[in-house]
């Protein structure tokens, strides 16, 4: 019998995913152990055939994926991110993506049904994923492959999916205020009820909470919600600023952005954290935490694996440091005045 990730992983003490990335992104992981991997597929003698693969399981290892229209929006600039390393990462395993739209949910499982049965694509990959996603029990009762990015937000069947742990970056970016001495940390989200909205102010409240004793409505006092916009989170923001918030963690780089063309207004330094590390924060030179979407595709493409069974994986994203004199972040002592 053929020896398979799960025998090596097995062998050398790891998960299936450290294995899959000894294998195809072997700089995520730590010498010692991507030596440990590496002996375990020599001494097993695994070697993974993908066209054998594909001819045994009559597949043609491709993977179809949806896209959202058109649209000059930070939402859009990250699809395309994770998209280019998807596709290089399916490239080095000898996979393909599939790309179609569709302007519903419901198109969207047709489409995919589809794509199966003329057997232009056989594995899929969801986005955006929402409470009481119908998509995922109509490909699970379809018997279609798939792995969604994004978890599930409410009660859900049981597969295969993808996150980052929104709360963990949030918390990372809170802390890192904290340590620097800023107190009335305000945070700028989505409306209530996002579940990735929800995900991310849970950083920054436990953070908080524990740090300085902050709960309940202090909390809310210090928490704004707009829609992702740019113009949305400029008008929505100034509430914050009249309390004289001396540091702000916002849901993401287009909230960062709005609330920094409302402090531009004053004179006030005060840092400004973001998420999705999008070329606004860069130009911006506002901080924010990045996603990390090469390891959330390299994760997807290992649930995608019929060796792997159902599996779950939460990606640990990575604030990224800026020293913007205004925004960036420094010790509160250094920053000047705040507004009143």
């Amino acid at each position: 019998m053929a020896t398979t990730l799960v025998d090596v992983a097995a062998h050398a003490g790891v998960s299936v995913q450290t294995v899959s990335n000894a294998l195809n992104n072997p700089a995520l992981l730590k010498a010692d152990t991507l030596a440990r991997v590496l002996a375990a597929v020599e001494v097993l003698g695994y070697s993974p055939n993908m066209q054998a693969r594909r001819l045994r399981q009559r597949t043609v290892s491709t993977i179809g994926l949806r896209i959202e229209p058109l649209a000059d929006n930070i939402a859009s600039s990250l699809l395309d991110r994770f998209l280019h390393e998807l596709t290089a990462k399916a490239d080095l395993q000898g996979q393909h993506v599939v790309l179609f739209t569709a302007t519903s949910d419901e198109e969207e499982v047709e489409k995919i049904r589809g794509l199966a049965s003329g057997r232009v694509a056989d594995r899929f990959m969801l986005t955006s994923t929402h409470m009481g996603d119908a998509r995922v029990p109509a490909l699970l009762d379809a018997g279609l492959p798939f792995v969604t990015f994004g978890r599930p937000w409410g009660p859900s069947p049981q597969h295969s999916w993808v996150d980052v742990d929104g709360a963990a970056g949030t918390r990372e970016a809170t802390e890192v205020l904290l340590d620097a001495g800023h107190r009335r940390i305000g945070f700028l989200g989505w409306p209530e009820g996002s579940g990735s909205g929800d995900d991310r102010r849970l950083g920054w409240a436990s953070a908080m909470r524990e740090r300085l004793g902050v709960d309940g409505r202090d909390l809310d006092a210090l928490t704004v919600r707009s829609e992702d916009g740019v113009a949305e989170a400029l008008a929505a923001v100034a509430p914050l600023l009249e309390q004289g918030v001396d540091a702000l963690v916002c849901a993401s780089d287009s909230l960062a952005t709005g609330a920094i063309g409302a402090l531009a207004q004053t004179a006030a330094r005060v840092p400004v954290i973001g998420f999705d590390n999008t070329s606004l924060a860069a130009g911006l030179g506002f901080p924010s935490v990045d996603q990390s979407l090469g390891e959330v595709a390299a994760a997807a493409l290992l649930a995608l694996d019929p060796e792997a069974g159902v599996t779950t994986t939460l990606v640990t994203p990575q604030l990224v440091r800026r020293d913007d004199a205004r925004w960036g972040i420094a010790p509160a002592a250094d920053r000047g005045s705040t507004p009143s």
